[in-house]
């Protein structure tokens, strides 16, 4: 069963998504501060939907355009993160909201899925586990 467009990707999922291998997406992520997957307990990471678009936008402008890390950086210092992501989405499935928001992902059908809805429902149900957890304690 293939995972939702909205569903994170561990790095394993990622890499095969973006056709490059986990050590040079661990590696990318030193070099373009704009590249931060969520990371959990052990240090496992977690990739947004955004995330991806990013990563396959960089290994197209290293390996297909030709340019360096420096010049990707600088691509990125110059004309900001929707120009960079336009590369690893051109259909503009993703979209990169302005600082503070949380990216939202459009579904096949055309509606929008909010991740901060999303993000207080599961921090709600984490509370609620929580105080149930500590009352049995």
């Amino acid at each position: 069963m293939a995972k939702s467009p909205n569903a994170f990707r561990t790095i394993s999922e990622a890499a095969e998504e973006v056709g490059a291998p986990q050590h040079v997406l661990r590696f990318w992520e030193t070099k373009f501060s704009f590249i931060t997957p969520l990371k959990r307990a052990g240090g496992r990471r977690f990739y947004r939907p955004q995330d991806v678009v990013l990563l396959k936008a960089v290994r197209r402008l290293l390996h297909d355009e030709g340019l360096t890390i420096k010049g990707v950086q600088r691509l990125h210092r110059e004309q900001g993160l929707k120009r960079i992501a336009a590369y690893g989405d051109p259909e503009g499935q993703v979209s990169f909201e302005p600082e503070g928001e949380v990216a939202a992902v459009r579904s096949p059908g055309g509606s929008t899925v909010r991740l901060r809805q999303v993000l207080a429902e599961l921090e709600g149900a984490r509370a609620r586990l929580e105080a149930v957890l500590s009352r049995s304690a």
